[in-house]
């Protein structure tokens, strides 16, 4: 759902998504809306939930990508079958 904040000091994350772009676009949009001060985001999670399942998701797929576009060709050499099935799942 797409918001337009115009005087937010705070987002609360509380429901991740395995796509954490989407989690910097809400920040993003937070501030850049006729915002001039600092925005606080915050990430709520609670142990051994789904949740925390999603953030160690968002966490290997953001290393296996950031791997991905380096400039060490090496790396796309070790690439596994389910490195690639994983990245794109």
């Amino acid at each position: 759902m797409g918001l337009n904040l115009t005087a937010a000091d705070y987002v609360y994350i509380v429901d991740p998504w395995w796509n954490p772009a989407v989690e910097q676009q809400a920040i993003d949009r937070t501030h850049r809306i006729g915002q001039t001060k600092n925005i606080f985001a915050y990430r709520l999670i609670c142990k051994e939930t789904i949740e925390e399942k999603m953030l160690i998701l968002q966490e290997r797929k953001r290393a296996l990508a950031s791997d991905l576009v380096s400039e060490d060709n090496a790396f796309l050499k070790k690439l596994t079958k389910e490195d690639i099935a994983y990245l794109f799942s």
